[in-house]
């Protein structure tokens, strides 16, 4: 019976085949298959040169705060978006009117507010399409923005969301207000990372979130930004996403 010695050099030389056999099939199939290992993106922030900044509220529980919001959102003139799940318009669809009738972006937040990548495809579109249903039922608009609940998502979610003409929009700026925060610990968690097309996350049913926006905006506006709707911030255009989730127009 032969019997193999496996000296340093033999080790090395046989480590040193499995790598280049390794990289050779990576770039074959990444080549072959360039979708294997891109990894989709929505959209977390806008390259942008003016010095503009989207607010944003999800809406999926209760409704108390809503039209305190609103009323504030008034006082300032400001304009925002707001994400709303399926269920909750369907508890409360006046508050729906109202956002709409005051001016602000209604987006898509989902039906009934599942984690996405454990769904089927078919039951990632029927999340969408039923929610879209019931905010255009209301307000006579079908949503072109979608944000994933739990800001949760896989490949197959974001194709699920362009497949139905829709942008798919996280954020780059978390509040936290959902952890009843302040309004100065918010302030300090937003201000200091503002930047030309920034997406700033709220909720519509955060404890402290009525009381400490009107700080938020007027800190904002002092820093020399303008609020304005999500759909006037994104490019409609070509346009790819960076790493980062940046979105960049491609001229």
């Amino acid at each position: 019976m032969k019997v193999l010695i496996l000296t340093k050099k033999r080790l090395i030389l046989f480590l040193s085949a499995v790598a280049t056999s390794l990289i050779v099939l990576a770039l074959t199939v990444s080549s072959s298959f360039p979708w294997a290992l891109e990894k989709k993106i929505p959209i977390y922030r806008v390259e942008r040169d003016e010095k503009i900044v989207s607010i944003s509220f999800d809406a999926a529980w209760g409704n108390e705060q809503t039209q305190g919001l609103l009323d504030t959102l008034k006082k300032y003139d400001v304009k925002t978006t707001f994400f709303l799940v399926g269920i909750w318009a369907d508890k409360y669809p006046e508050s729906v009117k109202a956002i709409f009738d005051e001016g602000h972006d209604i987006g898509n937040h989902s039906d009934t507010h599942p984690h996405f990548p454990k769904l089927s495809y078919e039951d990632k579109k029927k999340e969408i399409t039923e929610c879209n249903q019931k905010i255009e039922n209301i307000t006579g608009v079908r949503p072109t923005l979608f944000r994933f609940p739990y800001g949760d998502y896989d490949n197959k979610s974001i194709e699920a969301v362009a497949e139905t003409n829709m942008y798919s929009i996280q954020w780059n700026i978390d509040s936290l207000d959902w952890k009843n925060l302040n309004s100065y610990k918010m302030c300090k968690r937003i201000i200091p990372k503002l930047s030309p097309g920034s997406i700033i996350l709220l909720h519509n049913g955060a404890k402290h979130t009525p009381d400490s926006l009107p700080e938020i905006i007027e800190k904002i506006q002092n820093s020399g930004y303008k609020i304005v709707p999500i759909s006037q911030i994104i490019h409609k255009g070509d346009y790819e996403i960076a790493h980062d989730g940046a979105q960049i127009p491609i001229n």
